[in-house]
Protein backbone atom coordinates (compact mmCIF):
# COMPACT_ATOMS: atom_id res chain seq x y z
CA UNK A 1 0.00 0.00 0.00
CA UNK A 2 1.40 3.43 -0.95
CA UNK A 3 1.82 6.38 1.35
CA UNK A 4 -1.20 8.17 -0.19
CA UNK A 5 -3.34 5.04 0.16
CA UNK A 6 -2.40 4.84 3.85
CA UNK A 7 -3.36 8.47 4.47
CA UNK A 8 -6.59 8.13 2.48
CA UNK A 9 -7.55 5.07 4.53
CA UNK A 10 -6.89 6.91 7.80
CA UNK A 11 -9.01 9.87 6.67
CA UNK A 12 -11.88 7.68 5.44
CA UNK A 13 -11.77 5.91 8.79
CA UNK A 14 -12.12 9.36 10.43
CA UNK A 15 -8.99 8.82 12.51
CA UNK A 16 -9.27 11.66 15.01
CA UNK A 17 -5.64 12.68 15.57
CA UNK A 18 -2.60 12.18 13.32
CA UNK A 19 0.95 13.34 14.03
CA UNK A 20 3.45 13.90 11.20
CA UNK A 21 7.02 14.90 12.04
CA UNK A 22 8.67 16.59 9.06
CA UNK A 23 10.17 19.89 7.93
CA UNK A 24 8.73 19.44 4.43
CA UNK A 25 5.39 21.18 4.98
CA UNK A 26 4.65 21.54 1.27
CA UNK A 27 4.90 17.79 0.85
CA UNK A 28 2.29 17.31 3.58
CA UNK A 29 -0.07 19.73 1.86
CA UNK A 30 0.35 18.04 -1.53
CA UNK A 31 -0.26 14.61 -0.02
CA UNK A 32 -3.51 15.71 1.62
CA UNK A 33 -4.67 17.49 -1.54
CA UNK A 34 -4.56 14.08 -3.22
CA UNK A 35 -6.21 12.42 -0.22
CA UNK A 36 -9.25 14.72 -0.09
CA UNK A 37 -9.78 14.20 -3.81
CA UNK A 38 -10.71 10.63 -2.86
CA UNK A 39 -12.51 11.29 0.42
CA UNK A 40 -14.30 14.55 -0.57
CA UNK A 41 -13.63 16.26 2.75
CA UNK A 42 -12.80 19.96 3.17
CA UNK A 43 -9.09 20.61 3.76
CA UNK A 44 -7.98 23.36 6.14
CA UNK A 45 -4.59 24.68 7.18
CA UNK A 46 -3.68 26.61 10.30
CA UNK A 47 -0.50 28.59 10.98
CA UNK A 48 0.14 31.16 13.66
CA UNK A 49 0.82 33.81 11.01
CA UNK A 50 -2.18 33.20 8.71
CA UNK A 51 -4.72 31.59 11.01
CA UNK A 52 -7.22 29.03 9.71
CA UNK A 53 -7.64 28.96 5.93
CA UNK A 54 -9.33 26.53 3.56
CA UNK A 55 -7.09 24.99 0.90
CA UNK A 56 -9.44 23.16 -1.44
CA UNK A 57 -12.05 25.88 -2.11
CA UNK A 58 -12.45 29.59 -1.54
CA UNK A 59 -13.23 30.28 2.10
CA UNK A 60 -16.64 31.67 3.01
CA UNK A 61 -17.62 33.54 6.15
CA UNK A 62 -15.55 35.65 8.48
CA UNK A 63 -11.88 34.72 8.98
CA UNK A 64 -10.88 33.03 12.23
CA UNK A 65 -8.25 34.72 14.39
CA UNK A 66 -4.89 32.89 14.63
CA UNK A 67 -5.46 32.44 18.37
CA UNK A 68 -5.25 28.75 19.30
CA UNK A 69 -8.40 28.69 21.42
CA UNK A 70 -10.43 30.53 18.76
CA UNK A 71 -9.19 28.08 16.14
CA UNK A 72 -10.18 25.04 18.18
CA UNK A 73 -13.59 26.60 18.90
CA UNK A 74 -14.11 27.10 15.15
CA UNK A 75 -13.14 23.49 14.41
CA UNK A 76 -15.49 22.20 17.08
CA UNK A 77 -18.35 24.34 15.79
CA UNK A 78 -17.93 23.14 12.18
CA UNK A 79 -20.80 20.80 11.22
CA UNK A 80 -19.08 19.25 8.18
CA UNK A 81 -16.37 16.69 8.82
CA UNK A 82 -13.02 18.11 7.71
CA UNK A 83 -9.28 17.54 7.65
CA UNK A 84 -7.33 20.18 9.59
CA UNK A 85 -3.58 20.55 9.14
CA UNK A 86 -2.23 22.41 12.18
CA UNK A 87 1.37 23.48 11.62
CA UNK A 88 3.55 23.99 14.72
CA UNK A 89 0.47 23.87 16.94
CA UNK A 90 1.89 21.55 19.59
CA UNK A 91 3.52 24.28 21.77
CA UNK A 92 0.02 25.62 22.54
CA UNK A 93 -0.91 22.27 24.05
CA UNK A 94 1.08 23.21 27.14
CA UNK A 95 -1.88 25.37 28.09
CA UNK A 96 -4.69 23.59 29.90
CA UNK A 97 -7.45 25.30 27.89
CA UNK A 98 -6.04 24.35 24.47
CA UNK A 99 -5.25 20.82 25.63
CA UNK A 100 -8.79 20.32 26.93
CA UNK A 101 -10.34 21.75 23.76
CA UNK A 102 -8.34 19.45 21.49
CA UNK A 103 -9.06 16.40 23.64
CA UNK A 104 -12.80 17.04 23.40
CA UNK A 105 -12.59 17.41 19.60
CA UNK A 106 -10.55 14.22 19.30
CA UNK A 107 -13.00 12.34 21.53
CA UNK A 108 -15.99 13.68 19.53
CA UNK A 109 -17.52 15.54 22.45
CA UNK A 110 -20.05 17.88 20.80
CA UNK A 111 -17.89 17.81 17.69
CA UNK A 112 -18.13 16.34 14.20
CA UNK A 113 -15.78 13.48 13.25
CA UNK A 114 -12.90 15.68 12.14
CA UNK A 115 -9.36 14.52 11.42
CA UNK A 116 -6.78 16.74 13.14
CA UNK A 117 -3.22 16.52 11.77
CA UNK A 118 -0.43 18.01 13.90
CA UNK A 119 2.59 18.81 11.72
CA UNK A 120 6.02 19.88 12.95
CA UNK A 121 9.72 19.07 12.86
CA UNK A 122 9.55 17.35 16.24
CA UNK A 123 6.34 16.92 18.18
CA UNK A 124 6.17 15.92 21.84
CA UNK A 125 2.61 15.49 23.03
CA UNK A 126 1.24 15.57 26.56
CA UNK A 127 0.53 12.09 27.89
CA UNK A 128 -3.22 12.73 27.70
CA UNK A 129 -2.98 13.12 23.92
CA UNK A 130 -0.21 10.65 23.11
CA UNK A 131 -2.54 7.74 23.82
CA UNK A 132 -5.12 9.17 21.40
CA UNK A 133 -2.70 10.01 18.57
CA UNK A 134 -1.44 7.99 15.64
CA UNK A 135 2.02 8.92 14.41
CA UNK A 136 2.36 8.64 10.65
CA UNK A 137 5.85 8.60 9.07
CA UNK A 138 6.02 10.70 5.92
CA UNK A 139 7.85 8.82 3.19
CA UNK A 140 10.93 10.47 1.73
CA UNK A 141 11.08 11.25 -2.01
CA UNK A 142 11.71 8.28 -4.28
CA UNK A 143 14.06 8.13 -7.27
CA UNK A 144 11.43 9.51 -9.66
CA UNK A 145 10.75 12.55 -7.47
CA UNK A 146 14.45 13.17 -6.84
CA UNK A 147 15.17 13.01 -10.57
CA UNK A 148 12.42 15.58 -11.06
CA UNK A 149 14.07 17.85 -8.48
CA UNK A 150 17.40 17.61 -10.31
CA UNK A 151 15.79 18.35 -13.68
CA UNK A 152 13.86 21.27 -12.21
CA UNK A 153 16.94 22.86 -10.65
CA UNK A 154 18.94 22.33 -13.85
CA UNK A 155 16.21 24.02 -15.91
CA UNK A 156 16.01 26.92 -13.45
CA UNK A 157 19.79 27.45 -13.63
CA UNK A 158 19.73 27.42 -17.44
CA UNK A 159 16.93 30.01 -17.54
CA UNK A 160 18.79 32.24 -15.09
CA UNK A 161 22.22 31.92 -16.71
CA UNK A 162 21.05 31.82 -20.32
CA UNK A 163 23.28 28.90 -21.21
CA UNK A 164 23.22 25.12 -21.17
CA UNK A 165 24.20 23.17 -18.06
CA UNK A 166 26.93 20.56 -18.64
CA UNK A 167 25.55 17.25 -17.42
CA UNK A 168 27.20 13.83 -17.42
CA UNK A 169 24.19 11.50 -17.78
CA UNK A 170 25.66 8.56 -15.87
CA UNK A 171 26.98 10.83 -13.12
CA UNK A 172 23.57 12.51 -12.83
CA UNK A 173 21.88 9.13 -12.34
CA UNK A 174 24.45 8.26 -9.66
CA UNK A 175 23.82 11.59 -7.93
CA UNK A 176 20.07 10.94 -7.90
CA UNK A 177 20.58 7.48 -6.37
CA UNK A 178 22.73 9.01 -3.64
CA UNK A 179 20.10 11.64 -2.82
CA UNK A 180 17.82 8.86 -1.55
CA UNK A 181 17.19 9.30 2.16
CA UNK A 182 16.89 13.09 2.06
CA UNK A 183 13.80 15.24 2.25
CA UNK A 184 12.82 17.22 -0.84
CA UNK A 185 14.04 20.59 0.56
CA UNK A 186 17.40 19.09 1.59
CA UNK A 187 17.85 17.36 -1.77
CA UNK A 188 16.96 20.58 -3.59
CA UNK A 189 19.51 22.60 -1.59
CA UNK A 190 22.30 20.11 -2.28
CA UNK A 191 21.53 19.88 -6.01
CA UNK A 192 21.40 23.66 -6.29
CA UNK A 193 24.77 23.98 -4.55
CA UNK A 194 26.37 21.39 -6.86
CA UNK A 195 25.01 23.13 -9.97
CA UNK A 196 25.95 26.66 -8.95
CA UNK A 197 29.41 25.53 -7.82
CA UNK A 198 30.78 25.11 -11.36
CA UNK A 199 27.85 25.12 -13.78
CA UNK A 200 28.08 21.36 -14.32
CA UNK A 201 27.06 18.01 -12.90
CA UNK A 202 29.69 15.30 -13.10
CA UNK A 203 31.52 12.58 -11.20
CA UNK A 204 33.54 15.11 -9.20
CA UNK A 205 30.29 16.25 -7.52
CA UNK A 206 29.68 12.89 -5.83
CA UNK A 207 32.14 13.32 -2.89
CA UNK A 208 30.70 16.78 -2.18
CA UNK A 209 27.16 15.37 -2.26
CA UNK A 210 28.07 12.57 0.16
CA UNK A 211 29.71 14.99 2.60
CA UNK A 212 26.67 17.29 2.50
CA UNK A 213 24.31 14.34 2.92
CA UNK A 214 26.32 13.04 5.87
CA UNK A 215 26.17 16.44 7.59
CA UNK A 216 22.39 16.52 7.20
CA UNK A 217 21.86 12.98 8.48
CA UNK A 218 24.33 13.24 11.36
CA UNK A 219 22.77 16.09 13.31
CA UNK A 220 23.18 14.03 16.49
CA UNK A 221 26.97 13.94 16.04
CA UNK A 222 27.17 10.19 16.73
CA UNK A 223 29.03 9.42 13.49
CA UNK A 224 32.28 10.60 11.97
CA UNK A 225 32.74 10.94 8.22
CA UNK A 226 36.26 9.94 7.21
CA UNK A 227 37.10 12.26 4.33
CA UNK A 228 40.52 10.78 3.53
CA UNK A 229 40.31 7.05 2.89
CA UNK A 230 43.60 5.32 2.28
CA UNK A 231 44.43 2.96 -0.55
CA UNK A 232 45.93 -0.46 0.01
CA UNK A 233 49.14 0.87 -1.54
CA UNK A 234 49.54 2.93 1.64
CA UNK A 235 49.23 -0.11 3.93
CA UNK A 236 52.00 -2.66 4.23
CA UNK A 237 51.30 -6.20 5.35
CA UNK A 238 47.63 -6.66 4.36
CA UNK A 239 47.97 -8.22 0.89
CA UNK A 240 45.48 -11.03 1.58
CA UNK A 241 42.84 -8.56 2.85
CA UNK A 242 43.41 -6.41 -0.23
CA UNK A 243 42.85 -9.39 -2.55
CA UNK A 244 39.72 -10.37 -0.60
CA UNK A 245 38.21 -6.89 -1.02
CA UNK A 246 39.08 -6.65 -4.72
CA UNK A 247 37.36 -9.99 -5.45
CA UNK A 248 34.15 -8.70 -3.89
CA UNK A 249 34.15 -5.09 -5.07
CA UNK A 250 32.05 -5.66 -8.21
CA UNK A 251 29.41 -7.68 -6.35
CA UNK A 252 29.18 -5.09 -3.55
CA UNK A 253 28.60 -2.23 -6.01
CA UNK A 254 26.22 -4.15 -8.29
CA UNK A 255 22.60 -2.88 -7.88
CA UNK A 256 21.15 -6.40 -8.11
CA UNK A 257 24.02 -8.89 -7.66
CA UNK A 258 23.64 -12.57 -8.47
CA UNK A 259 25.74 -13.49 -5.41
CA UNK A 260 25.12 -12.53 -1.79
CA UNK A 261 26.88 -9.17 -1.31
CA UNK A 262 29.75 -9.05 1.22
CA UNK A 263 28.63 -7.89 4.65
CA UNK A 264 31.71 -7.28 6.76
CA UNK A 265 35.00 -8.31 8.33
CA UNK A 266 36.46 -8.28 11.81
CA UNK A 267 40.08 -7.13 12.07
CA UNK A 268 41.90 -8.46 15.13
CA UNK A 269 45.51 -7.63 15.79
CA UNK A 270 48.33 -6.23 17.83
CA UNK A 271 48.02 -2.54 18.60
CA UNK A 272 49.81 -0.27 16.14
CA UNK A 273 49.94 -2.81 13.31
CA UNK A 274 47.60 -0.95 10.97
CA UNK A 275 44.04 -2.12 11.69
CA UNK A 276 42.65 1.41 11.46
CA UNK A 277 44.53 2.10 8.26
CA UNK A 278 43.29 -1.21 6.86
CA UNK A 279 39.69 -0.18 7.66
CA UNK A 280 40.19 3.04 5.72
CA UNK A 281 41.80 1.14 2.87
CA UNK A 282 38.79 -1.20 2.72
CA UNK A 283 36.52 1.77 1.99
CA UNK A 284 39.03 2.96 -0.59
CA UNK A 285 39.12 -0.52 -2.12
CA UNK A 286 35.33 -0.58 -2.50
CA UNK A 287 35.34 3.05 -3.66
CA UNK A 288 32.63 4.14 -1.19
CA UNK A 289 32.47 6.58 1.77
CA UNK A 290 33.77 5.55 5.18
CA UNK A 291 31.70 6.33 8.29
CA UNK A 292 33.12 5.68 11.76
CA UNK A 293 30.91 4.85 14.73
CA UNK A 294 32.42 5.59 18.13
CA UNK A 295 30.66 3.55 20.81
CA UNK A 296 31.79 6.03 23.43
CA UNK A 297 29.44 8.67 22.03
CA UNK A 298 26.43 6.33 22.16
CA UNK A 299 26.29 5.76 25.90
CA UNK A 300 23.94 7.98 27.87
CA UNK A 301 23.11 8.02 31.57
CA UNK A 302 19.36 8.07 30.94
CA UNK A 303 17.38 4.85 30.60
CA UNK A 304 16.87 3.81 26.98
CA UNK A 305 18.83 6.69 25.44
CA UNK A 306 21.88 4.56 24.55
CA UNK A 307 19.78 2.09 22.57
CA UNK A 308 17.93 4.99 20.92
CA UNK A 309 21.25 6.56 19.93
CA UNK A 310 22.37 3.30 18.33
CA UNK A 311 19.11 2.94 16.39
CA UNK A 312 19.36 6.50 15.08
CA UNK A 313 23.02 6.08 14.12
CA UNK A 314 22.41 2.84 12.22
CA UNK A 315 19.36 4.32 10.48
CA UNK A 316 21.47 7.26 9.30
CA UNK A 317 24.21 4.92 8.10
CA UNK A 318 21.72 2.93 6.01
CA UNK A 319 20.65 6.13 4.27
CA UNK A 320 24.29 6.72 3.29
CA UNK A 321 24.65 3.32 1.60
CA UNK A 322 26.62 2.10 -0.21
CA UNK A 323 29.27 2.79 2.40
CA UNK A 324 31.68 1.16 4.84
CA UNK A 325 30.85 1.37 8.55
CA UNK A 326 33.96 1.31 10.70
CA UNK A 327 33.43 0.33 14.36
CA UNK A 328 36.75 1.03 16.05
CA UNK A 329 37.78 -0.95 19.14
CA UNK A 330 34.42 -2.69 19.24
CA UNK A 331 35.31 -4.62 22.37
CA UNK A 332 35.24 -1.42 24.45
CA UNK A 333 31.60 -0.86 23.61
CA UNK A 334 30.37 -4.43 23.98
CA UNK A 335 32.63 -6.10 26.52
CA UNK A 336 30.97 -4.87 29.71
CA UNK A 337 28.94 -7.58 31.33
CA UNK A 338 27.65 -8.99 34.55
CA UNK A 339 24.87 -6.42 34.82
CA UNK A 340 27.31 -3.73 35.95
CA UNK A 341 25.79 -1.22 33.54
CA UNK A 342 22.19 -2.24 34.05
CA UNK A 343 22.22 -4.51 31.03
CA UNK A 344 22.82 -1.67 28.56
CA UNK A 345 25.77 -3.41 26.88
CA UNK A 346 23.76 -6.59 26.41
CA UNK A 347 20.87 -4.69 24.85
CA UNK A 348 23.25 -2.75 22.58
CA UNK A 349 24.90 -6.02 21.53
CA UNK A 350 21.53 -7.64 20.87
CA UNK A 351 20.31 -4.77 18.69
CA UNK A 352 23.61 -4.58 16.81
CA UNK A 353 23.60 -8.32 16.08
CA UNK A 354 20.00 -8.18 14.89
CA UNK A 355 20.79 -5.26 12.60
CA UNK A 356 23.87 -6.99 11.21
CA UNK A 357 21.81 -10.09 10.39
CA UNK A 358 18.73 -8.37 8.95
CA UNK A 359 19.94 -5.22 7.21
CA UNK A 360 19.15 -5.01 3.50
CA UNK A 361 21.15 -1.90 2.67
CA UNK A 362 24.69 -2.05 1.30
CA UNK A 363 26.60 -1.22 4.44
CA UNK A 364 29.87 -3.14 4.76
CA UNK A 365 30.93 -3.40 8.41
CA UNK A 366 34.61 -3.28 9.38
CA UNK A 367 35.10 -3.82 13.11
CA UNK A 368 38.53 -3.56 14.70
CA UNK A 369 39.56 -5.06 18.05
CA UNK A 370 42.72 -5.46 20.12
CA UNK A 371 41.53 -7.80 22.89
CA UNK A 372 39.76 -10.88 21.57
CA UNK A 373 39.12 -12.26 25.06
CA UNK A 374 36.81 -9.29 25.75
CA UNK A 375 34.60 -9.90 22.69
CA UNK A 376 31.23 -11.62 23.20
CA UNK A 377 31.05 -15.10 21.71
CA UNK A 378 27.86 -14.14 19.81
CA UNK A 379 29.87 -11.65 17.77
CA UNK A 380 32.53 -14.13 16.71
CA UNK A 381 30.38 -16.95 15.42
CA UNK A 382 30.35 -17.53 11.67
CA UNK A 383 27.71 -15.49 9.92
CA UNK A 384 28.19 -12.25 11.86
CA UNK A 385 31.20 -11.40 9.69
CA UNK A 386 32.23 -12.85 6.35
CA UNK A 387 35.77 -13.33 7.64
CA UNK A 388 37.97 -12.63 10.66
CA UNK A 389 41.40 -11.35 9.68
CA UNK A 390 44.39 -11.11 12.00
CA UNK A 391 46.75 -8.18 11.52
CA UNK A 392 49.98 -9.50 12.99
CA UNK A 393 53.32 -7.86 13.69
CA UNK A 394 54.80 -7.13 10.25
CA UNK A 395 57.18 -9.58 8.62
CA UNK A 396 60.68 -8.51 7.55
CA UNK A 397 59.44 -7.70 4.03
CA UNK A 398 56.50 -5.73 5.44
CA UNK A 399 58.79 -3.83 7.81
CA UNK A 400 61.02 -2.83 4.89
CA UNK A 401 57.90 -1.62 3.05
CA UNK A 402 56.84 0.38 6.13
CA UNK A 403 60.25 2.06 6.27
CA UNK A 404 59.94 2.94 2.58
CA UNK A 405 56.44 4.39 3.00
CA UNK A 406 57.29 6.59 5.97
CA UNK A 407 60.62 7.76 4.60
CA UNK A 408 58.88 8.89 1.42
CA UNK A 409 56.14 10.57 3.46
CA UNK A 410 58.83 12.69 5.13
CA UNK A 411 60.54 13.48 1.82
CA UNK A 412 63.52 11.21 2.51
CA UNK A 413 64.86 9.06 -0.33
CA UNK A 414 64.59 5.35 0.62
CA UNK A 415 67.33 4.57 -1.92
CA UNK A 416 69.88 6.24 0.39
CA UNK A 417 69.14 3.68 3.11
CA UNK A 418 69.79 -0.04 3.31
CA UNK A 419 66.32 -1.23 4.22
CA UNK A 420 67.16 -4.91 4.78
CA UNK A 421 69.32 -4.32 7.92
CA UNK A 422 66.71 -1.85 9.21
CA UNK A 423 64.03 -4.50 8.79
CA UNK A 424 66.16 -6.97 10.77
CA UNK A 425 66.89 -4.42 13.50
CA UNK A 426 63.16 -3.66 13.86
CA UNK A 427 62.11 -7.26 14.46
CA UNK A 428 59.07 -7.22 16.78
CA UNK A 429 58.18 -3.62 15.93
CA UNK A 430 54.72 -2.60 14.77
CA UNK A 431 54.22 -0.20 11.89
CA UNK A 432 53.41 2.64 14.30
CA UNK A 433 56.62 1.98 16.26
CA UNK A 434 58.72 2.04 13.08
CA UNK A 435 57.15 5.37 12.16
CA UNK A 436 57.96 6.81 15.59
CA UNK A 437 61.57 5.59 15.31
CA UNK A 438 61.91 7.60 12.07
CA UNK A 439 60.37 10.63 13.79
CA UNK A 440 62.80 10.21 16.70
CA UNK A 441 65.76 10.04 14.30
CA UNK A 442 64.63 13.28 12.66
CA UNK A 443 64.63 15.00 16.06
CA UNK A 444 68.07 13.61 16.93
CA UNK A 445 69.71 15.19 13.87
CA UNK A 446 71.63 18.39 14.74
CA UNK A 447 69.99 21.66 13.66
CA UNK A 448 72.05 21.89 10.46
CA UNK A 449 69.19 20.56 8.35
CA UNK A 450 71.07 17.35 7.51
CA UNK A 451 68.68 14.41 7.08
CA UNK A 452 69.16 11.36 9.31
CA UNK A 453 71.37 8.57 7.99
CA UNK A 454 71.38 4.79 8.44
CA UNK A 455 73.20 5.03 11.77
CA UNK A 456 70.65 7.54 13.15
CA UNK A 457 67.78 5.21 12.34
CA UNK A 458 69.58 2.25 13.91
CA UNK A 459 70.20 4.26 17.11
CA UNK A 460 66.52 5.23 17.25
CA UNK A 461 65.52 1.59 16.91
CA UNK A 462 67.95 0.53 19.65
CA UNK A 463 66.47 3.11 22.03
CA UNK A 464 62.88 1.93 21.44
CA UNK A 465 61.24 -0.88 23.40
CA UNK A 466 58.34 -2.17 21.26
CA UNK A 467 55.02 -3.32 22.68
CA UNK A 468 55.93 -6.92 21.86
CA UNK A 469 58.66 -6.58 24.50
CA UNK A 470 56.85 -4.39 27.04
CA UNK A 471 53.70 -6.55 26.91
CA UNK A 472 55.34 -9.78 25.76
CA UNK A 473 52.94 -12.26 27.41
CA UNK A 474 49.55 -10.76 26.32
CA UNK A 475 50.85 -10.00 22.80
CA UNK A 476 52.16 -13.53 22.37
CA UNK A 477 48.92 -14.98 23.79
CA UNK A 478 46.90 -13.02 21.22
CA UNK A 479 49.15 -14.18 18.38
CA UNK A 480 48.92 -17.80 19.55
CA UNK A 481 45.12 -17.59 19.75
CA UNK A 482 44.81 -16.14 16.27
CA UNK A 483 47.24 -18.50 14.57
CA UNK A 484 44.70 -21.35 14.30
CA UNK A 485 41.49 -19.30 14.32
CA UNK A 486 41.90 -16.32 11.97
CA UNK A 487 42.92 -15.64 8.40
CA UNK A 488 46.25 -13.77 8.22
CA UNK A 489 45.74 -10.32 6.70
CA UNK A 490 49.12 -10.49 4.95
Amino acid sequence: MSELDDLATLVRATTPLLVIETVDEQRVIECFRHVIAQSLRPLWRWTLTDGLARLDFAQSGDPVAPDASATLDAIRAADERGVYLLFDFHPFLRYAMSLRQLREIVQRQKSAAHTIVLVGARIELPEELEALAMRVPLALPDLKELAGILRGEAAAWQREQGRRLEVDGEAARTLVRNLVGLSAPDARRIVRKLIYNDGALGENDLPELMRAKFDLLNRSGLLHYEYATASFADVAGVARLNAWVQRRRAVFLEPQPALDPPRGVLLLGVQGCGKSLAAKATAGGFGVPLVRLDFGTLYDKYQGETEKNLREALASIELLSPCVLWIDEIEKGLASGGGEDGGVSRRVLGYLLTWMAERKSKVFVVATANAVDQLPAELLRKGRFDEIFFVDLPSAAARAAVFELHLKRRKLDPATFDLAPLAVASDGFSGAEIEQAIVSALYDVPGSGTPPDQAALCRALEQTRPLSVLMREPVQALRDWARERCVPAD
